[in-house]
């Protein structure tokens, strides 16, 4: 019943700037750390951000000054945004929850469905 919901992405200029949203809904009793992946073609799906539930982040080293994941826990979703967008970010984007549907039961990861971030002149 729980399901994440991503939105944001499309075709940008190199130096632009997107953001990516992600909402989670359904059964929730609480959601613990959220974040970002990407994956390219012919590539691993490589962490881009995350965020734990007191705030504390951790980005790639390769986004680093130019990505801020954030979350707003009152409307279950997280975002990504992104400026000084490059070519090499080009990748399909997902979001990531750990949630726990219920007090008595662990965290389990939830994915988004994915959405495509194409960086090109």
């Amino acid at each position: 019943q729980v399901q994440l919901v991503e939105s944001g992405g499309g075709l940008v200029q190199p130096g632009g700037s997107l953001t990516l949203s992600c909402a989670a809904s359904g059964s929730i009793f609480s959601i613990n750390a959220m974040g970002w992946y990407r994956q390219a073609p012919g590539k691993e799906r490589e962490l881009v951000a995350h965020v734990t539930s007191g705030g504390n982040t951790n980005y790639a080293d390769s986004v680093k000054g130019r990505f801020t994941i954030s979350r707003d826990n009152a409307k279950n979703t997280v975002y990504l945004q992104m400026n000084s967008l490059k070519p090499e970010d080009t990748a399909v984007y997902y979001c990531n929850m750990l949630i726990r549907r219920s007090w008595n039961q662990p965290g389990y990861d939830y994915w988004g469905q994915g959405t495509q971030v194409t960086v090109s002149s």
